[in-house]
């Protein structure tokens, strides 16, 4: 039973569920931005450099072994792939910037009181400042 309640403990710390939710969500947003980069920001993009689609970009290195299959070298998935990244890497920066911004900035703790001279150093200055008035 012992085994059981440790388990508990564990996966109902505050910790391991935020972790879950982040992990839920960052998944449903890396398909917002899946989709925004091959569905809205990539055809215009392709339109504007002569109609290209980035994932159908490839270049023959010849026939296989075989002598019927075309080996393609598709580096338009990756170019594709380095598109979108950057697109997350951009947008991730924009909305920590933005929550930074909204953060309220802590005050500065108040600067520490003087620390007062001990009471010998105070009556040796009083001492001081009477022989200096004769």
């Amino acid at each position: 039973m012992g085994l059981a309640k440790e388990f508990r403990d564990f996966a109902m710390k505050g910790n391991v569920i935020d972790m879950a939710v982040g992990v839920i969500i960052g998944t449903a947003f890396g398909k917002i931005v899946a989709s925004l980069v091959e569905d809205v920001i990539m055809p215009p993009l392709g339109k504007v450099i002569g109609d290209v689609n980035f994932s159908d970009l490839a270049i023959s290195l010849g026939l296989g072994g075989d002598g019927k299959t075309e080996v393609l070298w598709k580096y338009g998935n990756f170019l594709q792939i380095t598109f979108q990244f950057l697109i997350v890497a951009l947008v991730l920066f924009m909305v920590i910037r933005s929550i930074n911004k909204l953060k309220k900035p802590e005050p500065a703790p108040p600067p520490p009181a003087p620390i007062a001279p001990p009471r010998q150093e105070v009556l040796l200055q009083e001492i001081r400042d009477l022989l200096a008035k004769k």
